[in-house]
């Protein structure tokens, strides 16, 4: 067996996660309660807002979203009447959403775009409930109405789109191979064949791995059942990360964005590949017909990218994912 002690080491040991990840895939839903821009800098954008006609039956912008609008409707009155934004995040993505172990209060990129949609409907960026949710449960959490909305570095896909609305994307990502420093695995590539692969249930990167695995074994013998042994596909993706520590498998497959942080997290583990092999954009979901919320949340967006993109990148992110020129051009669909 490896040596575990020499795996388990970076942020805080990752102990603190591993038990925050555990306790997350146990409990469906747990409620929870630094860089610098120069002055007068117009932030970048990774091209400019388009127009995409919608077709029946078709997908091939999937993160064309609704055209923006501050306009209420009924999701917006429910939320105001209740005076409180209810938001599905992560707390064990660091960087993105997670909890920190000295204060215990919940940060990261995602937490703060969060909080910019509760001001922006109620006010104030206080008047929010998280609730703590597992990679698989997103979609879940949206459409039986435990949620208003997920902001969880959640990817907008074609088969998401007919489950979930999405506003329009707040950051690009791709998928990417994440082992141990010193493994022989180069990438998404044939490297992998004969390895044991993690990855999340319900997430890109097990879709990716079921359309060309190379060889390597990523599926537990009862997935998608009550038997399901959580080993190669779990619940939540840090779980991947721990498996990765403890030597049970050989390389987690995940968004780079995360994966990033990860490697922050341990020194022990690098991305393998040179660059993602997807390209892929992050949205906030809510339920399907939820227009008004979807329109309101794009609006927050088009503020969002005007300055608070840019800052809280540089608070969150730039140290692990540097060169990102801004956030990626909003998309809007007509008909």
């Amino acid at each position: 067996m490896r040596d575990v002690r020499s795996r388990i080491r970076g942020w805080e040991g990752v102990a603190g996660m591993a038990a925050a990840c555990a306790l997350t895939a146990a409990v469906t839903l747990l409620p929870l309660a630094r860089g610098t821009q120069e002055p007068g800098a117009e932030p970048a954008t990774q091209g400019v807002a388009s127009v995409v006609p919608a077709k029946e039956d078709s997908c091939t912008t999937p993160e064309a979203s609704l055209p923006s609008s501050t306009a209420g409707g009924p999701t917006i009155d429910a939320i105001v009447q209740r005076g409180k934004l209810i938001v599905g995040v992560d707390q064990n993505s660091y960087r993105w959403g997670y909890r920190n172990p000295a204060t215990g209060g919940l940060e990261g990129f995602d937490i703060d775009l969060a909080r910019a949609i509760a001001k922006d409907i109620l006010g104030r960026p206080d008047a929010i409930i998280f609730r703590a949710i597992p990679t698989n449960q997103r979609i879940p959490a949206l459409n039986n109405g435990t949620v208003d909305i997920v902001v969880r570095t959640m990817t907008i896909n074609c088969a998401r789109i007919k489950q979930v609305a999405f506003s329009t994307a707040y950051f690009q990502t791709g998928q990417q191979v994440l082992a141990p420093k010193g493994s022989s695995i180069t990438g998404y590539d044939k490297s992998l064949s004969g390895k044991k692969v993690c990855s999340a249930e319900g997430s890109t990167a097990y879709e990716a791995l079921e359309k060309n695995s190379f060889g390597a074994t990523f599926k537990d013998s009862h997935d998608g059942q009550a038997s399901d042994e959580d080993q190669l596909t779990v619940p939540n993706q840090l779980d991947c990360l721990v498996r990765l520590q403890l030597g049970l498998v050989d390389a987690v497959v995940t968004d780079a964005a995360l994966a990033a942080g990860q490697a922050a997290q341990d020194p022990a583990v690098a991305l393998k590949g040179g660059k993602p092999f997807t390209t892929e954009f992050y949205g906030v979901a809510t339920k399907l017909g939820n227009d008004d919320l979807v329109r309101r949340v794009n609006s927050v967006l088009d503020d969002y990218r005007k300055g608070p993109w840019t800052e809280a990148y540089n608070k969150w992110l730039v140290a692990d994912l540097p060169g990102i020129p801004g956030p990626p051009a909003p998309k809007y669909r007509t008909g």
